[in-house]
């Protein structure tokens, strides 16, 4: 598939490369002594091409949809319309994202990419619904081709909106009652790893639960017959819902605009997977935010060979690991701007013979 709904995401710069490294290894402490900090102001600075980066209007966009899977009850302990409450809560901030997107100053934008419900149009969120959710993907594609293109152009036109609007950092949540069943799928078809290295607890499923869970969903994967080599966006409509969709469609153009992309958890992580394949060079512009103390996240990262911030055992979702590891980019941009040289310190640096 080609990327045709997308500007091309262009290689990074490197000839500022040595100058951002210079000026960090300057500064008064000794040459990587603060660690992934100056690796993040690296990063940051490269994305921005200047050696004084900011972080701009952050936002986390928490794409919300829903799964036909979810109504057969065989992969997920709570009912479908736990979807739609929850995002009920996210616009009455009641939910953890909200908590904590407040105290680090970042804006919560939330985002019915197909949820089963229908939400009055004066409610504060983006209204990009594809459908009342996708169709069970027991018997045939969660959705078509048409669609799926569909849902990945429209998380782009939210993203350069939001781009638009001044923002330069956005973090990628989601919710979805059975969403882990649809990275389960993706993961394990993109990166040809087993199932049962890729299904884990989700909203709750243990013991004889998850084992049905795990079987249930090596019955679709066997139904569907995908191989690791198959088309991205066939994996993508047949095993994903339309809130991963968007993600996809919002992380490309996220990266075609130079935005910096934080990276939730184990879904964000499945949308990124798909993105990724369209578009390797998006990497460069991504910050994996936590790893997630869902199974198949730490597989998938290495998979990735990406290297995410935090490790706080969380699995919720909802862009809480962008949250969490927002102030540590801020730390970081503020060591490239406003912590002294040696010179500028009158600090005697390290001796040169």
């Amino acid at each position: 598939m080609t990327n045709k709904f997308q500007k091309p995401v262009e290689t990074i710069n490197t000839d500022l490369d040595s100058k951002i490294w210079d000026k960090l290894n300057l500064k008064t402490k000794p040459p990587g002594s603060l660690g992934k900090l100056e690796h993040l102001a690296y990063q940051i600075a490269r994305v921005q091409e200047t050696l004084s980066p900011s972080l701009q209007k952050p936002i986390v966009m928490v794409f919300a949809g829903d799964h036909g899977i979810a109504k057969s009850g065989l992969v997920n302990p709570y009912p479908q319309e736990v979807t739609y409450q929850m995002v009920m809560n996210f616009l009455n901030t009641g939910a953890a994202i909200n908590a904590m997107s407040k105290v680090v100053g970042m804006e919560v934008v939330v985002v019915d990419a197909g949820v089963n419900h229908i939400f009055e149009s004066k409610l504060p969120l983006v209204h990009a619904k594809m459908d009342y959710g996708t169709a069970d993907f027991r018997y045939g594609s969660a959705m078509d081709l048409e669609t799926c293109h569909k849902a990945m152009r429209k998380g782009a036109e939210i993203t350069a909106d939001a781009i638009g609007k001044g923002t330069n950092v956005i973090g990628f949540g989601e919710m979805g009652i059975s969403n882990t069943s649809s990275a389960s799928l993706i993961m394990s078809t993109l990166c040809n790893i087993p199932l049962s290295d890729c299904v884990g607890k989700g909203t709750g499923a243990t013991g004889d639960f998850l084992e049905q869970k795990l079987k249930t969903l090596q019955e679709v994967q066997k139904f569907h017959g995908l191989s690791h080599e198959a088309d991205v966006d066939k994996v993508l409509a047949i095993f994903g819902g339309f809130e991963i969709a968007q993600m996809v469609g919002g992380m490309l153009e996220a990266a075609s605009k130079r935005c910096l992309t934080l990276v939730d958890g184990f879904i964000s992580t499945a949308a990124f997977l798909v993105a990724c394949r369209l578009a390797p060079q998006i990497k460069d512009f991504a910050i994996f935010t936590h790893r997630s103390k869902e199974l198949g996240h730490t597989k998938a990262l290495e998979y990735l060979n990406a290297h995410p911030i935090l490790e706080l055992h969380m699995r919720l979702g909802e862009g809480t690991g962008c949250a969490a590891a927002y102030p540590l980019l801020q730390m970081s941009v503020a060591i490239l701007n406003e912590m002294a040289s040696f010179d500028s310190a009158g600090v005697t640096g390290k001796s040169k013979k």
